[in-house]
């Protein structure tokens, strides 16, 4: 799990093209919207096409996006249960 989680920092901030943040800096229960990392609606649309891209998960409605990107904790839970790469 702690890989997984480690991956998907790295994955998070090659997509949204976070320069200044490195794994580290991410911390996993921290929100990823809102208050944490202040993504934004743009942003949920790049980690949908991660999660297709690289677990094949696809994900149905926004409000699931919601729930599953509350922070890279959740994420990694949700690609543990459901990813089919």
């Amino acid at each position: 799990m702690e890989e997984l989680i480690y991956t998907l920092k790295k994955q998070i901030i090659e997509a949204l093209n976070l320069e200044e943040v490195t794994p580290e800096d991410m911390k996993d229960n921290i929100p990823l919207f809102g208050g944490g990392f202040g993504l934004d609606s743009i942003d949920v649309l790049e980690l949908i096409v991660l999660l297709e891209k690289n677990y094949g998960i696809e994900l149905q409605s926004p409000a699931e996006a919601k729930e599953i990107f509350t922070s890279v904790r959740t994420m990694a839970e949700y690609v543990m249960q459901n990813r089919k790469k």
